[in-house]
């Protein structure tokens, strides 16, 4: 109870903290959840109904996605700049309090360009959803994942550096990952890399949570999704524990 209550402390002190870039943060990524849906159908045009599944099912797993791993190092790398990081870490409160209190901003944070995500796509490509039972459980663990992959590289790398490499993942998410189209569009040796990295399982758990009755979740990318959720977070709080 204690450990949940420093948790819970440390969530509200960073919503306050952050008060001011907060509506801005949760503007941003609201604007990118519409905007794929909107910019990938001029692309497209008049799309197939496996390719309006694919696109409108992606725009809000791209949020998600985007959110973890390109928000949350640059947040987290800024903090480390300025000096707050360091300061937060003096206090007397357990490293693994310190993370998720952090993970749970950053989830909570994502859900609204999510939600207008799903939205915006249904309605765009004029699609019926089928969702699961589970798709909150699904949309808190990709949420989660993505977050604590990013946090993992913000404090293990230099902030110079972990700002640099979010701005590729953008290009990689948006452009060169299975998430708005299926990875048989790919060259053979990147979509054997996807197989082992956390982006298309997370596509494919959102996909399969949203319309399960087009998609399902195949056991192999549960497994991979798994490993690079628990690796993330025992990394971040390596790092966390080895810098105090």
């Amino acid at each position: 109870m204690i450990a949940l209550r420093q948790t819970l402390l440390l969530t509200q002190w960073q919503f306050r903290r952050q008060a001011q870039a907060l509506p801005l943060l949760v503007t941003v990524q609201i604007f990118m959840a519409i905007a794929t849906v909107v910019g990938y159908g001029l692309l497209v045009g008049a799309p197939s109904p496996e390719v309006a599944l694919y696109l409108a099912t992606g725009a809000p797993t791209v949020t998600l996605i985007t959110v973890g791993l390109v928000m949350t190092p640059q947040i987290v790398a800024q903090s480390k700049t300025e000096g707050s990081f360091d300061w937060m870490r003096t206090l007397p409160v357990p490293r693994t309090a310190f993370l998720f209190s952090d993970l749970l901003v950053w989830t909570l944070l994502a859900l609204p360009g999510m939600v207008l995500g799903v939205i915006a796509g249904a309605l765009r490509f004029d699609i019926t959803l089928s969702p699961a039972p589970w798709i909150v459980a699904a949309v808190i663990v990709v949420s989660i994942t993505a977050a604590a992959v990013g946090y993992a590289m913000a404090t293990l790398l230099p902030p110079a550096v972990a700002t640099l490499l979010t701005q590729m993942l953008i290009f990689i998410v948006m452009l060169f990952s299975p998430v708005s189209y299926p990875a048989s569009r790919l060259p053979d040796w990147l979509a054997t890399a996807h197989e082992f990295l956390p982006i298309e399982p997370m596509a494919q758990l959102i996909r399969a949570g949203l319309v399960q009755n087009e998609f399902t979740m195949p056991a192999h990318s549960i497994i991979v999704l798994g490993i690079w959720c628990a690796a993330s977070i025992l990394g971040a709080v390596a790092a966390l524990r080895r810098q105090s």
